[in-house]
């Protein structure tokens, strides 16, 4: 059975504000020091889908700096572009019912656009392994990460670990339960039980059963889908897609099937995951200096620790900063304490209430 690739690139990355724009989000930039995130995202999974069967869901907003950015040999029929953004389960829903039209049935994997990945050899063992165990049965999978600390910033997967089941090469578990992102102490607990992992955001599944699921699960956003499909592929489609998708329901996939399913699995991994969701994240990428910084660009340090400085065009100078994130562009800084990090998308808020657009 044949496998596609699809990679979600239409988030806005506000929590990485000011680097982060609407029109230039951190999946089309160089953060990691390697290449673009997308870029990078398509390098992961092209020896295992080729790029003929990669398809990329952005919206209008991106879709010039996307043509600007992906260097990888995507077919132009594979950008698909959502006219408004209705979060995870409308991109999903949208491109399965593509590969259908395509194809029939597949193998489709769902990545997001902006993860860093260390150990790219493991990853791809893990996706080769959820690949296998999908085409032979009506398992959704979802790839969760083995936790190395007791993070506030991610969703949790909690699994049975007396009910495995074979998964090529690798072993995948009954999901007993999605958890949001815990507090501390919640968090604590969840690493020391042994039985909770990462919610990665990465799907395995055949396009069958994600479909079907969506039939059950979300009846209303299918009829709505599937209303596409006899325009799929023709000059009509963009016209059907501007017309039904504002009709579409915004909800995330696993609020609308993942948590509602009962054929759920997932497949640990343990392979340098980090969704690079804000600026304090970026220690899990980068070699702290022996003060325990992070800093890129030019930066002048005087008695500061533990902080991340990221200078954009000019000198930053930090005078007896601790546990600080400074970031400067061209037009805007953003200066914060490391552990309000999560809240940086707060500030994009203001600046839609306020009407500066100029720096959205």
């Amino acid at each position: 059975m044949k496998m596609y690739g699809v990679i979600m690139a239409g988030g806005g990355g506000t929590r990485f504000w000011p680097l982060s724009r609407a029109t230039a989000p951190k999946q089309f930039l160089n953060i990691t020091g390697e290449d673009s995130m997308i870029n990078d995202t398509i390098k992961r999974i092209k020896d295992i889908i080729p790029p003929e069967r990669i398809i990329i869901v952005t919206n209008k907003a991106q879709e010039k700096m996307l043509k600007e950015v992906v260097q990888e040999n995507i077919p132009k029929e594979n950008v698909l572009i959502e006219p408004v953004g209705r979060n995870t389960a409308a991109c999903i829903g949208y491109a399965a019912m593509v590969i259908k039209k395509r194809c029939n049935d597949a193998v489709m994997g769902v990545f997001p656009s902006d993860h860093y990945i260390k150990n790219v050899g493991e990853f791809q063992r893990v996706l080769k392994a959820a690949s296998s165990m999908v085409e032979d049965t009506e398992n959704l999978v979802t790839m969760g990460i083995n936790p190395t600390f007791p993070s506030t910033g991610y969703g949790y997967i909690k699994y049975d670990r007396e009910r495995s089941i074979p998964a090529g090469d690798k072993i995948a578990y009954e999901v007993v339960e999605f958890v949001e992102k815990p507090d501390i102490p919640k968090a604590k607990a969840y690493l020391e039980s042994g039985n909770y992992l990462w919610n990665s955001g990465m799907f395995v599944w055949k396009t069958s059963v994600i479909l079907n699921s969506f039939k059950r699960f979300l009846p209303r956003l299918y009829r709505n889908i599937e209303a596409l499909e006899s325009f799929i592929g023709t000059p009509k489609e963009k016209n059907a897609v501007e017309k039904i998708y504002p009709l579409l329901q915004s909800i995330s996939i696993d609020y609308g099937v993942m948590e509602r399913s009962e054929e759920v699995v997932v497949i640990p991994g343990d392979f340098g995951w980090n969704d690079i969701g804000s600026w304090d994240s970026l220690g899990s990428v980068f070699p702290p200096d022996d003060n325990g910084n992070i800093a890129k660009g030019d930066f002048v340090n005087i008695e500061t620790r533990n902080s991340i400085i990221y200078s954009n065009s000019r000198l930053v100078a930090a005078v007896g900063l601790e546990d600080m994130i400074v970031v400067e562009t061209s037009d805007a800084m953003l200066v914060c304490p490391k552990d309000k990090a999560q809240d940086v998308k707060n500030v994009v808020e203001r600046l839609k209430k306020i009407g500066r657009k100029e720096l959205l």
